[in-house]
């Protein structure tokens, strides 16, 4: 067994209230950032660091951002997901947090803030980190 994870954050757990929908939402903008679900139950679904699972209780609302390849690809999250249940929260272009940095934001369908940003080009140091148990 062996996963593959980033650098800083494990996993991130969004509780929503309709799994269904989520799943549409998440699976076209991930798509869209070259990230597929790669696990999926009748209460759960989960995608690189992101799981998702239905909530029984309460529903969580976060800020997350995904990591675009291309300044098109940002367009490209932004129009997948408008299309599949999310709400405009910025339009695809530049943001003034640095020079280069290309954003759209969407508010997925249980209130979250999804971000897909390019930082203009780069070389990664590694693809991902592997992580086998010992």
């Amino acid at each position: 067994m062996e996963f593959h994870r980033g650098r800083l954050i494990d996993h991130v757990h969004l509780r929503v209230k309709d799994l269904a929908l989520s799943k549409t939402f998440y699976r076209a903008v991930l798509a869209t950032v070259g990230v597929n679900i790669e696990h999926e139950s009748d209460t759960a679904f989960a995608a690189d660091e992101l799981y998702v699972d239905a909530a029984e209780d309460y529903i969580t609302r976060v800020h997350l951002a995904f990591q675009a390849r291309t300044r098109e690809d940002v367009h490209a999250f932004h129009a997948a997901g408008l299309a599949n249940g999310g709400t405009d929260n910025g339009k695809p272009g530049e943001r003034s947090y640095h020079p280069g940095y290309y954003a759209a934001f969407l508010i997925d369908p249980d209130g979250n803030n999804i971000e897909a940003v390019h930082h203009g080009p780069n070389v990664r140091s590694a693809v991902d980190v592997v992580v086998k148990p010992a």
